[in-house]
């Protein structure tokens, strides 16, 4: 069976190690620093499923989901978040998303929140 492939969006690179580390032993790991290079990466690999963190600068994570939508894909989001942007969170559900999680998040939870986005399809 092929790995489903997961995109990872943040621009701190070592929340996309953490991510990539907890991740790589179940699925293919993407990983993007911007929701530009994000957007390429959408437009040029099979993607199954996208952890995009909100806060980043030149184009956020909320800016990023709604250039997603424009590309027609149907691919479950999960929004990550560092604590204190509740709003963003309640926007990037009503926008689509499956579901969020706080930063600094639990290996365990990441794997559980990441399955859960799959069934979501």
């Amino acid at each position: 069976m092929m790995k489903k492939s997961i995109l990872v969006v943040d621009d701190d690179a070592m929340n996309l190690k953490r991510a990539q580390m907890i991740l790589q032993h179940y699925y293919n790991i993407l990983l993007a620093e911007s929701g530009k290079e994000a957007l390429d990466k959408i437009k040029n690999e099979k993607i199954d499923l996208i952890l995009l963190d909100i806060a980043m600068p030149v184009m956020d994570g909320l800016e990023t989901f709604k250039e997603i939508k424009k590309l027609k894909v149907e691919i479950p989001v999960i929004f990550l978040t560092a604590s204190g942007y509740e709003d963003d969170v309640k926007a990037a559900i009503r926008l689509g998303a499956v579901n969020y999680l706080k930063k600094p998040f639990f290996p365990g939870e990441l794997l559980k929140r990441v399955a859960m986005g799959f069934e979501e399809k």
